[in-house]
């Protein structure tokens, strides 16, 4: 594992406010980071998730829980709630100890690629 502490980004849109919405999206998401990061439970220190107001039906940290990660701690936010913002949207922050050699990923997943045109898919 890497000596310095790295901090990975991610967002994607999900297509309404539901529990399962919300749930199935965040796992996607936080799937998504970890294969491209190579990254396991291992190397997470923590992961900080923040939704738009117009998400409010499940918190994003129970997908995480879902899929495992249950002994990583894990806090909800709420986004700033920007006029023009994007909607529906599940954003994460990833601290993490990467292993050595890996070029940090951040990765944003379908409407939400629009955040980040700058990085490669």
């Amino acid at each position: 594992m890497s000596a310095r502490l790295h901090a990975v980004r991610g967002a994607i849109t999900v297509p309404e406010d539901t529990a399962e919405a919300i749930k199935d999206g965040t796992a996607e998401l936080l799937r998504e980071v970890l294969a491209r990061n190579e990254l396991t439970v291992d190397h997470l220190v923590s992961i900080i998730f923040t939704s738009t107001p117009d998400l409010q039906a499940e918190f994003p940290a129970v997908a995480a829980r879902e899929i495992g990660l249950s002994e990583v701690p894990l806090l909800c936010a709420r986004e700033i709630p920007v006029d023009g913002a994007m909607e529906k949207c599940v954003r994460v922050m990833i601290h993490c100890y990467p292993p050595q050699g890996i070029d940090i990923r951040h990765v944003y997943l379908r409407d939400a690629r629009q955040l980040r045109t700058d990085l490669p898919e």
